[in-house]
């Protein structure tokens, strides 16, 4: 063989290889759901489904063991970037045509803060979007009490749950960001289908 054939077979091995290490990356890589986010708005707006945010940032993890669901000194709160990002998400609710919504959230301070922050309407505290990080033992019936709300809820106005990550992916498999938004589709069943994310950091 020439050095010229050579050089062309080591090339186009090369070029083989890397494509299908790429085509591997890609086939392992979570769907991008963010790309068409107009949908995901829409979806919003058309009953039957509901948007979960996770809290806005709140430095640390946990909460401290002089918790306190009344007092919000005794708990993580949002810092001055996690108002901002709770600011910035309802005005991305305002700018897709959502001027107001059905508000629901945990009763920790900092998802408290994070609704508020929206601007979208009055706040509705709701146990079912309670933390259990630090109570493992609630996943379970919290999760299921989320299931069975939603099941019944009529949204037919869009609503918004802010509450933690471990809630979020108990209920949906997904591992959100501070302040990302996961749109789902509630089917008559009461089976949550996860139809796209917007992350807002």
């Amino acid at each position: 063989m020439s050095d010229f054939s050579s050089v062309g077979f080591y090339r186009s091995t090369i070029v083989t290889a890397v494509a299908a290490v790429l085509l591997g990356a890609l086939m392992l890589a979570p769907p991008t759901y963010a790309s068409d986010t107009q949908n995901l708005w829409q979806s919003l707006q058309s009953g039957g489904h509901v948007v979960l945010i996770r809290h806005a940032i709140a430095p640390g993890t946990g909460d401290p063991d002089t918790f306190d669901v009344n007092d919000c000194s005794t708990q993580r709160v949002l810092s001055q970037e996690g108002h901002q990002q709770s600011d910035r998400i309802g005005t991305l609710f305002r700018d897709n045509g959502i001027q107001s919504a059905q508000v629901y959230s945990s009763q920790w301070c900092r998802c408290l803060e994070t609704a508020r922050g929206l601007s979208l309407g009055a706040v509705q505290e709701m146990t079912a979007l309670n933390s259990f990080f630090q109570n493992r033992g609630m996943q379970g019936p919290q999760t299921q009490a989320l299931r069975e709300w939603l099941r019944e809820a009529p949204l037919t106005q869009p609503t918004v749950l802010v509450t933690h990550q471990v809630n979020i992916t108990a209920l949906t498999g997904h591992y959100p960001q501070s302040g990302e938004l996961i749109f789902l589709r509630v089917e008559e069943s009461g089976d949550v289908v996860q139809i796209g994310t917007i992350q807002t950091r």
